[in-house]
């Protein structure tokens, strides 16, 4: 894949050409009506050429680096496959051929550092010097929250990447972002009554908790639900930086709280990091561990034995290849590509650009509203997890939230068999009403 150079080269950022080439003589396929539309945003100048430009910002180091790249997989290979149709792609995306209306897409990738001022500036930089028509990439709430932000000040899309707090489609929703990815909310709903129906009520429960917008939703949606339906009680709530290198005193804490039960809400190595301390400490030894936003790659860097019989909620398992024929082409194609089978956070970039490039298709132009209305079209779709769809009120997808138990080291039946899939739980009854968490949209134009 040739560089393109595109202002300065950062240490940062690297701009790529997404995938093969389209054909020269390809033609856009943009309606009238799309002709006669109004500038906003990058539009139509992002547009006029034969290709366009999608900005990433994942992070590539720090403690959520290891999930960014997998995320960064995820887009490539998804990128590839819309410049080439691939079938996979279709299946999606039925209108596409090769390109998004007949455009070549092409993308930048920036390192946010899990840093929300730092994406903000990246992402300004692609839509200014790149006439971006499309932002993607979070791996966290917090520059989700942030490039929300940016997306409805600037008139550009932004489709998150990985995001778990509820604010992202709830009081920070805006007109211009959607969220394909699972988040507090429908986690809380989806293995909460999996750990009532396993361990009973009446217990005590200490919270790990990072110390951002993920952090505090994730908590509360689980102890609201725990303590409404199992009279769970909460023993402590340890609130942690990102970037912890060390949790020591918040584990003293909670080894020190009577708790029946760790519920670990950290995300990337700081999940891994606090796991392997609390193992240390001997706190697996007084209470169970749940993970209620499973953290990908975390059985394989915590170790299988830790994880054995583990709760966790997630997005995507790569063994949901022998449920859905979607997830198995996806699998296939990431591990022939890659040499490895995709977590959570691969699959959630892939289905970000795919539906994304399918709005465009419906919408038969990249003009925003038209793409954005699309959107809310409410589409039912198939995808690597079964039928999908955005709900307008929020711009957040309708998609089920998969159950997960970590499996005995004997029972893997390859290296990458940490999970047990034990429920795919549908997502309209996991989900809120669209207006619970204060969401507004915003303005089109």
């Amino acid at each position: 894949m040739s560089l393109v150079h595109a202002g300065r080269l950062t240490r940062r950022s690297v701009l790529r050409t997404g995938g093969a080439l389209a054909a020269a003589a390809a033609l856009p396929r943009l309606g009238r009506a799309a002709e006669s539309h109004p500038a906003i945003g990058t539009y139509p100048a992002g547009s006029e050429g034969s290709s366009v430009f999608i900005g990433i910002s994942v992070p590539r180091t720090g403690t959520y680096a290891v999930q960014g790249e997998d995320e960064l997989k995820g887009y490539m290979l998804a990128v590839e496959h819309i410049n080439s149709g691939d079938p996979l792609l279709k299946k999606i995306s039925p209108k596409t051929t090769k390109g998004v209306l007949g455009k070549e897409v092409k993308y930048g990738v920036a390192d946010s550092e899990a840093k929300p001022n730092t994406a903000v500036q990246e992402q300004s930089r692609f839509i200014s010097e790149n006439k971006a028509i499309l932002m993607t990439g979070s791996t966290s709430s917090a520059v989700a929250v942030a490039l929300n932000k940016l997306a409805q000040r600037e008139k550009v899309l932004y489709v998150t990447g990985v995001s778990g707090s509820n604010d992202t489609t709830g009081k920070d929703c805006v007109r211009y972002g959607f969220r394909q990815c699972f988040y507090g909310q429908t986690a809380a709903a989806a293995i909460g009554p999996v750990l009532l129906k396993a361990y009973g009520k009446d217990k005590k429960v200490a919270f790990l908790t990072p110390d951002y917008t993920y952090g505090h939703t994730v908590q509360k949606s689980m102890n609201d639900f725990l303590s409404k339906n199992g009279n769970w009680t909460m023993a402590t709530n340890q609130i942690a930086p990102l970037g912890a290198p060390d949790y020591s005193s918040y584990l003293l804490n909670i080894a020190n709280s009577g708790a029946d039960f760790l519920l670990n809400i950290n995300w990337g190595h700081d999940a891994v990091l606090s796991i392997q301390q609390a193992e240390q400490f001997g706190i697996f030894n007084k209470m169970k561990l749940v993970v209620p936003y499973q953290v990908p790659f975390l059985a394989k860097e915590v170790g299988p034995k830790i994880m054995q019989g583990v709760y966790a909620a997630t997005d995507f398992w790569w063994t949901l290849e022998d449920k859905y024929p979607l997830a198995k082409m996806f699998v296939d194609s990431f591990q022939k590509k890659y040499d490895y089978r995709p977590d959570w956070s691969a699959e959630n970039a892939y289905m970000s650009f795919a539906l994304w490039a399918d709005a465009c298709e419906r919408a038969g132009s990249f003009y925003p509203p038209d793409v954005i209305k699309a959107f809310e079209a409410g589409n039912k779709t198939d995808s690597v997890v079964g039928e999908v769809y955005f709900r307008a009120a929020d711009h957040q997808l309708v998609r089920p939230v998969i159950i997960v138990r970590g499996k005995a080291p004997g029972d893997m039946r390859n290296p990458e068999d940490f999970w047990e899939v034990t429920d795919v739980i549908p997502g309209e009854g996991l989900m809120q009403a669209p207006d619970a968490f204060g969401c507004q949209l915003g303005d089109y134009t």
